[in-house]
């Protein structure tokens, strides 16, 4: 039986220093070069995703951008992206700034490189968000930037952080207004503090996952999950599990529950259910 491991990444995957540990690298790298298939679905770009992986061997396309493309790990590439219309991006940002946010426009340049737009004065949150990406090989930010028309045909992800009464409220309108894809969800270190991802309709980790499915031919699919984000691509993963830490409503959503995220907990759960 051909089995596919997905596991979100922060709270999961990652450890409470939000790494991946030395042990976890080991055994997914080693499993990884036995054939056995694993991957990552998550919210992060590859521009975080590969620092975060560059001790760790995997094969499939990591899901990104919450399943709104795949990353090829080896050529370096995005996999069926998923673009808004630029009209449809103008009116969504207008939106969101209507209900208080100031929020971040990606795109996709021909680089393969993700270009972030900010318009504004970035509150101490937002600061910092962007410090901890100014770095990054894989993305650059422009604050106050205009971008010309390529660039907002290759829109792929409307992102905003903020109080979380407000990301909610702004989800709400979103959600009310129709003909986009909608994920808000608390952070996992402060719940006072949440994040709002809007995408072109139909994007979800759970389509990403079928598809990542029917391109490995798996029989069989298990995920691993922790946040609301991960609800959907739990429901349609032969096995759904749950880490210790996650939220109750996705611990009640999940077949299995296993120990926390700071103990190699997903790592341990392949090793231990892997047919090789």
């Amino acid at each position: 039986m051909k089995q596919l491991f997905i596991t979100d990444l922060d709270g999961t995957l990652l450890n409470p220093e939000s790494r991946v540990s030395e042990r976890s690298a080991a055994i997914i790298s080693s499993l990884s070069r036995q054939g056995v298939l694993i991957t990552v679905a998550t919210a992060r770009t590859p521009a975080t995703v590969e620092p975060l992986f560059q001790h760790t061997f995997t094969t499939p396309p990591a899901i990104v951008l919450t399943g709104a493309a795949m990353w090829d790990r080896t050529e370096h590439r995005y996999i069926e992206p998923r673009y808004f219309l630029p009209t449809e991006a103008d009116e969504i940002l207008e939106l969101c700034r209507e209900c208080g946010l100031s929020p971040f426009r990606y795109t996709i340049g021909h680089d393969n490189i993700i270009h972030s737009y900010y318009k504004g004065t970035p509150s101490i949150k937002e600061q910092k968000f962007i410090d901890e990406r100014s770095h990054l090989g894989l993305k650059r930010i422009h604050i106050n930037e205009p971008y010309n028309a390529a660039a907002a045909a290759g829109t792929i992800l409307i992102f905003a952080l903020g109080p979380a009464d407000t990301i909610y409220k702004a989800a709400e309108c979103l959600r009310q207004r129709g003909g986009c894809s909608v994920s808000d969800y608390p952070d996992i270190f402060n719940s006072s503090v949440a994040y709002l991802e809007v995408f072109a309709p139909r994007v979800s980790k759970a389509d990403a996952a079928r598809r990542l499915r029917e391109h490995t031919g798996a029989d069989r699919l298990t995920v691993f999950g922790d946040n609301l984000n991960d609800l959907p691509m739990m429901a349609v993963a032969d096995v759904a599990v749950a880490v210790a830490n996650a939220l109750p409503q996705v611990k009640e959503a999940a077949d299995v529950v296993i120990e926390s995220n700071s103990t190699d907990a997903v790592a341990r759960y392949i090793a231990e259910h892997a047919e090789i």
